[in-house]
């Protein structure tokens, strides 16, 4: 599903450079569970052999984000934004080898500073 927020209407500020708030909608978030696979846990402690960036890991980690970022866009324009602002990451572990990503922020009606 396309989004209708653009990833430039996005801030970990309280503003967007060039806009202007014009109704604030409340916090909207996006969450993420992901788990390791017993393939990916194999590959990931071989690369650790060899140490330096362990990539499974890492193009784990950032799909999980990625995943997450997407769902919150789309739970700000349920709430009909079209931005969000002060956009922040957070994850817990919640079992062993499973882990929450959240994606959360306030979503926004913004329109163009004249």
């Amino acid at each position: 599903m396309s989004n209708p927020i653009q990833h430039h209407l996005v801030s970990t500020s309280g503003e967007i450079p060039g806009y202007r708030i014009v109704r604030p909608l409340g916090i909207v978030r996006g969450i993420i569970v992901r788990s390791r696979s017993v393939v990916g846990n194999l590959g990931a402690a071989l690369q650790t052999l060899v140490g330096g960036n362990i990539s499974i890991y890492t193009d784990l980690c950032e799909k999980a984000r990625e995943d997450a970022f997407e769902l919150m866009l789309q739970h700000a324009a349920a709430r009909g934004a079209n931005a969000v602002v002060a956009m922040r990451y957070d994850a817990n572990e919640v079992a062993q080898g499973v882990t929450e990503v959240l994606a959360y922020g306030t979503a926004v009606q913004v329109e163009p500073s004249v």
